[in-house]
């Protein structure tokens, strides 16, 4: 805190020196000071949680992102192997002998290819509509994390306006506003 004339505050060092200057007559300041450090270790604790739930989802989306184009990749070459069949299928019609036989495997192979190449398009798209699921889920969650950061910053700063006022009323209002901010806290974490 401070000595020597050296003064460095902590987080909550400005606070609790308050608390024990003023909180000696009646106990008051101290009791708000303290709760408001609680509370906002705990909203440091809630934004956390927000902020690796928020990059959670946009890593989720952008691993949907890429099996979607990989997806699209492979159902561009299905198309291209269809086109290739489709001359293959008229070279068969319009050429004779070992050529028109030449032409019709060369129509059972692309059928085998695209059915493969289907098999893993669908494949890749199942598994972008997971990561955009995961994504959605998520999302949901931040803003359970968000919602309980923004009731307990409310609570901080009516515990300011209780220290500053004194009103035992707003010292009240502290805890009930902080219950509040748990029970989302608590909820976003049963959802984890």
């Amino acid at each position: 805190m401070s000595g020597h004339g050296f003064h460095v505050h902590g987080p909550h060092d400005h606070e609790l020196e308050h608390a024990g200057a003023h909180g000696a007559q009646d106990g008051f300041a101290g009791r708000v000071a303290v709760t408001t450090a609680i509370l906002a270790t705990l909203g440091a604790l809630f934004a956390y949680e927000g902020g690796a739930t928020q990059a959670n989802a946009m890593l989720y989306k952008n691993n949907a992102a890429i099996r979607k184009t990989e997806a699209s990749n492979q159902w561009n070459f299905y198309q291209s192997k269809s086109s290739k069949q489709n001359i293959a299928e008229l070279g068969s019609v319009l050429a004779s002998g070992d050529r028109a036989e030449k032409f019709a495997k060369d129509v059972d192979r692309y059928k085998t290819e695209k059915a493969e190449i289907q098999k893993q398009a669908e494949v890749l798209e199942a598994e972008a509509k997971e990561w955009d699921e995961r994504s959605e889920q998520e999302m949901h969650l931040h803003h359970r994390w968000a919602q309980a950061t923004t009731v307990l910053q409310v609570s901080i700063a009516l515990s300011a306006i209780a220290l500053l006022t004194r009103k035992r009323w707003l010292q009240y209002a502290v805890y009930v506003v902080a219950t509040l901010g748990a029970a989302l806290g608590a909820a976003a974490l049963a959802h984890i």
